[in-house]
Formats: structure tokens, C-alpha cells, sequence
């Protein structure tokens, strides 16, 4: 649906107070789109709410399915309809499978992976009215192995697969499904990712993530607002014959595997 037409559409993001998450509200609010937004952190989700003109917001733990079908109901009660859904939300742990702890495995799955298939599975009837899009937020490590991330590239490997069959599964009813892979996003995240597993060094945690991609010095982090631009393409009327693609969004890192 265009956001020129008389019935402005609606898109429920999670994650919605994340790096990927805040840059995604503030880019469909900019194409004239109503934002339903739900985070696990409530105070960031406030402070959200007062930086964008969301149309309703609803902390939640999304990590079962009780939850997910509570965020759905709030957004199409709020806002009368259903016309995207971004899923955004996600975690980061890292090291040996050995080491791992189930509560660690538990977290990475239940949130990259588990709380986007109830969140799509509350969604669907509401964008089969609509002929709405799903745009599920994955990763490079969703394409390749990653060294020491063996549980976030099974949920985003994972979820990935999960795009396509979804796909599969919707297109007779108009609904597109499709995956955007990022490689590493300057998100707090990230921030968190070199603070707890750069062994004192963040500067260097960055300069080895850097060294993998293809640009040499050149190579940067990508930037949420990129990531967005994105997803918001793929819930326009120019992007209907998409479904069930994995878009890239790397700097060409995932190109050779």
C-alpha cells in the first residue's frame, strides 16, 4: 500500500528501541507510515516514544508466544489494520560451544529466531487482509559460519530459512516475506559485543571485524539508517515481486561463501 493513500498504512517493528529498530521507526515515520512499536526495554521504548511520534508502543519480552500475540493484538487494536511487520529484535553471545550456557543458547535462539515466528504467526491474518510484507532482520552469519558465534548463526541461519519457506507458504494470499542480512552494524550492540568479548580492547575487537571485509582500510561499519532504507524498499508497491529473498546488506563479506 502507498503511504499517499487515503488509509495511511501500519507497521509494528520489535526491537524498536535498538540501533536497527529506532532508525527503522524513524524511516517509515518519514514515509508517511503509522509505527507500532515493542522492545524488551520499556524505558528505551519511552524514550522513543518521545523522540518520534510513534502511534502506540508496548514493552514486551517477546520470547514466547503468549507475548507475541499480546504485541499484535495491541498494534492492530491501536491502529486499526496491519500492513508490515519488521522484526528487529535480537541478542548477541558469543564464544566456544563448550563454553556456552543453555540460558545463553536459550536467549540467542528464543529471541533471533523463536519470537519472529510467533510474531509472524500473529501477524499473518491480519497481512493477509492487507496484502501486507514481513521483513525479518537477519545476518551475514545467517549465510556463513562465523568463528566463536556457532548459537547466533544457528537462530539466524534459522531464521533465514524460515524467510524463504514462510514466502513459500504466503504468496498465494499476497503477502510478501523476506530477509535483509546485514553484516556488522555501528548499533549498541555492537558497543556491547566489543565491551564484553574484546578482552579489555573494544578498539581492537573492532579492527578484527573490520579485517574480514573486502574494502581493506576502507571497509566501515553499516549504519542502521542503511539497514532501514532497506526494509522500508521492501514493504513498497515497487518491491512486489519480491518474496522470499535474502538481501544482502555486507559490503560484498558474504560474496565469496
Amino acid at each position: 500500500m502507498s503511504a499517499t493513500s487515503e488509509v495511511r498504512p501500519v507497521v509494528l517493528i520489535t526491537g524498536a528501541a535498538g540501533g536497527v529498530g529506532s532508525a527503522l521507526v524513524a524511516r517509515f515515520l518519514a514515509g508517511g507510515w503509522l509505527v507500532f512499536a515493542t522492545d524488551a526495554n520499556a524505558s528505551g521504548l519511552d524514550d522513543l516514544a518521545q523522540r518520534h511520534a510513534v502511534a502506540g508502543s508496548l514493552p514486551a519480552d517477546i520470547r514466547t508466544a503468549a507475548a507475541c500475540n499480546a504485541v499484535v493484538s495491541a498494534a492492530v487494536r491501536t491502529c486499526s489494520r496491519l500492513d508490515a511487520v519488521i522484526n528487529a529484535a535480537g541478542v548477541w553471545r558469543e564464544g566456544p560451544v563448550e563454553d556456552l550456557s543453555e540460558e545463553d543458547f536459550d536467549l540467542v535462539l528464543d529471541v533471533n529466531l523463536k519470537a519472529s515466528f510467533f510474531i509472524c504467526a500473529a501477524a499473518i491474518p491480519h497481512l493477509r487482509e492487507t496484502h501486507g510484507a514481513i521483513v525479518n532482520i537477519s545476518s551475514d552469519a545467517g549465510r556463513q559460519g562465523n568463528p566463536n558465534a556457532a548459537a547466533y548463526c544457528a537462530s539466524k541461519g534459522g531464521l533465514t530459512l524460515f524467510t524463504k519457506a514462510l514466502a513459500l507458504d504466503l504468496a498465494p494470499y499476497g503477502v510478501r516475506c523476506n530477509a535483509v542480512s546485514p553484516g556488522d552494524i555501528e548499533t549498541p550492540m555492537l558497543k556491547f559485543q566489543a565491551e564484553r568479548y574484546g578482552n579489555g580492547d573494544p578498539a581492537a575487537y573492532y579492527r578484527e571485524l573490520l579485517e574480514k571485509y573486502p574494502q581493506g582500510e576502507q571497509a566501515r561499519f553499516i549504519q542502521p539508517e542503511e539497514v532501514a532504507e532497506l526494509a522500508f524498499f521492501l514493504c513498497q508497491p515497487g518491491a512486489r515481486s519480491i518474496t522470499g529473498a535474502d538481501m544482502a546488506i555486507d559490503q560484498g563479506v558474504s560474496a565469496g561463501h
